[in-house]
């Protein structure tokens, strides 16, 4: 049984971010790349279960859709303990165009299970594991905390308003994970990071997909007003300034 882990290259969480050319473009001169924190997750997953001799998982392979930029962020992967990297030479602007290059590679290469993150630090989007899963008619499954395995069968545990949900499926499907999933991302070993300079790294030309949607702008968040100090002992002045200035009373 093989698992395929999506893996975006996002900046790092602390970036200052920067836009360009009029505000149409991001501005990432100087950006620290990192694996998405919640992608981390999901492969930091797939290897627990690879390395868990109960479990009939004999590979875990990574795919990016991006530029080179993104190569020392799936050697860190290969070091977390990923198997091999798939990089599609693309621009991973569009949702749609980066779930339609990672279903035709499917297509061409089966896995059983199919991990994506809930969503990239970035963009935010949370929708290219659920296209993933349309594109190759899978199973999708959102929301998942937890996998494993019951003999034969796959048990997810989803978080649903109030509680959470107990399922069983079987494969190929594509589980949409969030936090949970780990219960922290795996950090490389120096045996990790030199066993990953032998392991491939593929990089595969973009498929023809539609890019169905482009940004036209980019604003930034109005900068927050100085913080107030109120003495203890004005409760009604702290009262008054919720109430008619943050107005939220």
């Amino acid at each position: 049984m093989k698992i395929l882990v999506c893996i975006s290259n996002v900046p790092d969480t602390t970036t200052k971010v920067k836009f360009k050319e009029e505000n149409t473009l991001f501005d990432d001169s100087g950006i620290q790349w990192i694996i998405n924190p919640w992608d981390e997750l999901a492969l930091t997953r797939a290897v627990e279960l690879k390395e868990d001799d109960g479990n009939s998982i004999d590979e875990v392979c990574i795919i990016n859709v991006g530029d080179a930029k993104a190569d020392a962020s799936l050697r860190k992967a290969l070091a977390i303990g990923a198997d091999k990297a798939i990089r599609i030479e693309a621009n991973a602007a569009d949702a749609y165009h980066v779930a339609g290059q990672i279903a035709e590679f499917l297509k061409e290469n089966p896995y059983d299970i199919v991990f994506s993150g809930i969503e990239s630090s970035d963009y935010n989007g949370s929708s290219v594991g659920a296209m993933i899963a349309e594109f190759m008619d899978y199973p999708g499954i959102s929301s998942v905390t937890h996998i494993d395995f019951d003999d034969a069968d796959i048990v997810l545990h989803r978080a649903i308003p109030g509680g959470k949900q107990k399922i069983k499926t079987t494969t190929p499907f594509v589980a949409v994970v969030q936090k949970g999933i780990a219960n922290e991302p795996r950090i490389p070993a120096m045996r990790g990071i030199m066993m990953a300079r032998k392991k491939p790294l593929e990089v595969k030309p973009a498929a023809e997909v539609e890019i169905l949607t482009r940004s036209v702008k980019f604003e930034l968040p109005q900068a927050k007003g100085a913080c107030k100090m109120i003495e203890a002992e004005q409760a009604e002045k702290l009262v008054g300034l919720l109430k008619n200035e943050a107005k939220v009373l």
